[in-house]
């Protein structure tokens, strides 16, 4: 009988052995009783983590995206009916433009996700679901909607559709749509540390400091994959930079990199903070690093003011020459840079123009974002009094701007300075200053001026002056 047990162990083995290798498709391992005596199973490799992260809502490693396009673009030459395989190979596309700001990866990515969808099975909501998560990344917020909700309906169960629903409400400005998907992505998997870090954004939207910072470093701590950690390390920089703590952002964007460096968005997050703690070469040299690898039209923005507050004014205008580059490539490959255009032309530029680009953006998707921009695009235009009616929408928790942003109050402040309404400007500025003393090198000194020219209230001012 222990012969006959040796061999049936034996054949068991071997079959293992053998199933293992086919079960790898694609970089993919898939998960077989382990029986290697004490030695833990091996590793998945990186095809099989990049897979995992796209296809659960997780930020993935930048090599491993690379091995996972690779193998699947290998794999669809021999097998091009294979739906399931154009969908993750959108959805790395998506991801790998998503953290390098290489916007020519969203054409590929859509002709991916189309295919998955012609050639696929009838209902499919990973294309789906990969067609309304490349809509974010285009800020295409209507097309990521129907494309989310289309998704939900195909597979009400699949959490990671509702989660990509809450991105496309919030561009829209659809608050009550954000909880919705919120409250059901937690009854889903309330667990997941993707989960935790798309809550903190949503508390962090609704004004709820405390509450968001406390699921941001839940996420980071639970977060097994480097990459995944590193980026909700850079979502706690700044959320902590937001409320004017210098010091605890730079060390979150610090521990950001040291995980993956890779992490740009940390890296552009130290080049703010460094800012903030009057480090200006380090600022500088923080910040044309990640330009250099993930040159964001936001980024050349941040650095253009930068330069700009310290006098240097051609080393802005290259900045603000790259961020127009950046748009226009952007544009090309079918996304939507007009919020970050419209904000450039309000301050550097044609604040006439500002307000048209921003007009349109707010009857396409009205955001709080877009609100504040296009308030504060009309002031510089010499609309003061429309200008307030967007800025109230954009700080205004009950109009929906529930978020405590020192820039959004800030330009509430200098509009209403502006229309000669001194107790409710001097209010807001100082509120401005208190929320991030140091939100912008160029804004924060003019508000501090705007404060000293207002001065204190006098006492035969009404009150509330």
């Amino acid at each position: 009988m222990q012969i006959e047990h040796g061999r049936r162990v034996r054949r068991r083995r071997t079959l293992i052995a053998s199933g293992a290798g086919a079960a790898v498709l694609g970089g993919v391992l898939v998960l077989l009783p382990w029986d290697g005596g004490d030695a833990p199973p091996p590793a998945p490799g990186p095809a099989a983590l990049a897979r995992s992260a796209v296809t659960t809502g997780a930020p993935a490693a930048l090599g491993d995206l690379a091995v996972l396009i690779g193998d699947r673009e290998t794999h669809l030459r021999a097998h091009p009916l294979d739906g399931a395989s154009w969908a993750v190979l959108g959805a790395a596309y998506v991801e790998r433009g998503r953290r390098t700001a290489d916007t020519t990866n969203w054409p590929e990515a859509e002709k991916a996700l189309r295919t998955s969808l012609k050639v696929g099975a009838e209902r499919n909501p990973r294309a789906l679901e990969g067609l309304a998560a490349l809509a974010v990344a285009r800020r295409d917020f209507p097309s990521a909607k129907k494309w989310g909700e289309s998704a939900v309906k195909a597979a009400p169960k699949r959490w990671t559709a509702h989660a990509v629903l809450i991105d496309a409400y919030t561009g829209l400005g659809d608050q009550e749509g954000v909880g919705r998907a919120l409250d059901k992505v937690m009854e889903l998997r309330p667990d997941a540390p993707a989960v935790g870090a798309r809550a903190a954004a949503v508390y962090r939207d609704r004004g709820w400091r405390e509450d968001a910072a406390a699921r941001i470093s839940d996420a980071a701590a639970a977060a097994e994959a480097p990459a995944e950690r590193a980026a909700y390390l850079e979502q706690a920089g700044r959320l902590a930079f937001e409320r004017g703590d210098r010091e605890e952002a730079l060390r979150f964007f610090q521990e950001a990199l040291r995980t993956d460096p890779d992490q740009r968005a940390a890296q552009a997050g130290q080049g703010r903070t460094l800012a903030a703690l009057g480090r200006t070469t380090d600022a500088l040299s923080a910040y044309q690093a990640a330009l250099a690898k993930r040159p964001a039209p936001e980024y050349a923005l941040e650095l253009g003011e930068l330069y700009e507050s310290l006098g240097l004014g051609q080393a802005a205008r290259v900045q603000y020459d790259l961020l127009r580059e950046r748009v226009r490539a952007s544009g090309a490959a079918g996304g939507d840079e007009e919020l970050v255009l419209g904000r450039f032309e309000a301050d550097h530029g044609d604040p006439a123009s500002a307000v048209r680009r921003l007009r349109a953006e707010w009857g396409r998707q009205p955001g709080t974002a877009v609100a504040d921009a296009l308030g504060w695009a009309l002031h510089r235009a010499g609309e003061h009094e429309e200008a307030l009616e967007f800025a109230t929408i954009a700080t205004d928790g009950d109009k929906g701007g529930g978020v405590r942003s020192a820039l959004y109050v800030f330009h509430r402040g200098v509009i209403e300075k502006k229309l000669e309404r001194y107790g409710p400007a001097r209010r807001h500025l100082r509120e401005a200053l208190m929320i991030n003393p140091y939100f912008s090198p160029l804004r924060a000194p003019e508000a501090e001026r705007a404060l000293a020219e207002l001065g204190e209230p006098s006492v035969e001012d009404p009150p509330g002056a």
